[in-house]
């Protein structure tokens, strides 16, 4: 089971090319962001963690674009795996998008994922264009379409969001496919979603009855035929010893920690006392 890092980035505290240089310092595996482009000021959609238009943090209306972020990353490491956690891809033209994640996996040496969500906040969809309603058919559409870009020597596609015809479109990944995680609530509807159109599941904050959701997704995965089984990935609070045995036995692939934003020096201290709670060895 590996272990990585999300930094929830602002313009403020440690930057994400300082964070995931240190987190691959002290050993873990991966490093993630997630997304905004903006927060509405007056929102129908709720939070999930606050139930209602009050935010958690404020790094909700301050998060950096996740691709520069990532990419200043890219440059300072050489090992650690870098993600989102989640990103928004119906908020961006699709062939664009694909682009721009085929040139950071390139810059990367292969070592870009992919998280993405179908977006709580249906108020800054809707400033994107998104129909309400539409929003988990048209990142299906996005994925299919940036796929055929990714792995196709003349790339086309035809979708009810997504059309273009036949054309060029380089570079490739690394390895062909970016490996694509939905994160959302751990439902049958969600693993439905996820064993046609991804390649696992990452679990919301707080997700309860882990190892049950996890047999679930692995069944439905093998009785639809894929190959393998599906990437997990779990976002942990503080390091609980008995909860990583089971989710390790259960087929948990990853768990996520949160790193906060302050200095550099104090994520760094940070890092090093997780990473020794988790017995990880740079």
């Amino acid at each position: 089971m590996r272990y990585g890092i999300v930094l929830f980035t602002s313009d403020r505290g440690i930057t994400p090319a300082s964070a995931a240089q240190a987190a691959e310092d002290v050993g873990f595996d991966s490093f993630s962001v997630p997304e905004h482009t903006h927060i509405p000021v007056k929102r129908e959609a709720a939070h999930p963690g606050t139930g209602g238009a009050a935010l958690p943090d404020d790094r909700y209306m301050r998060t950096l674009d996740p691709w520069v972020a990532l990419a200043t990353a890219a440059s300072v490491t050489r090992r650690i795996t870098l993600s989102t956690m989640v990103a928004l891809p119906v908020e961006h033209d699709p062939i664009t998008l694909a682009k721009t994640i085929a040139s950071l996996d390139h810059l990367a040496d292969g070592r870009v994922k992919l998280g993405v969500g179908y977006g709580w906040n249906v108020d800054e969809l809707s400033d994107h264009g998104v129909p309400h309603g539409r929003r988990r058919t048209m990142l299906r559409e996005y994925l299919e379409a940036m796929r055929a870009l990714w792995t196709e020597e003349e790339p086309s596609y035809e979708g009810e969001f997504v059309t273009f015809g036949p054309c060029w479109a380089w570079p490739k990944p690394v390895r062909d496919r970016i490996p694509t995680s939905v994160g959302a609530a751990g439902t049958k509807n969600t693993f439905a979603w996820i064993v046609r159109s991804a390649d696992g599941w990452i679990t919301t904050p707080g997700e309860n009855r882990i190892e049950e959701k996890v047999r679930l997704l692995r069944s439905m995965w093998e009785e639809a035929g894929r190959a393998g089984t599906p990437e997990i990935t779990v976002l942990a609070g503080k390091p609980d010893d008995d909860a990583l045995v089971r989710w390790e036995a259960a087929g948990v692939s990853e768990v996520v920690f949160g790193l906060p934003d302050r200095s550099v020096t104090e994520v760094r201290s940070y890092l090093e006392r997780l990473a020794g709670k988790l017995g990880i060895a740079a």
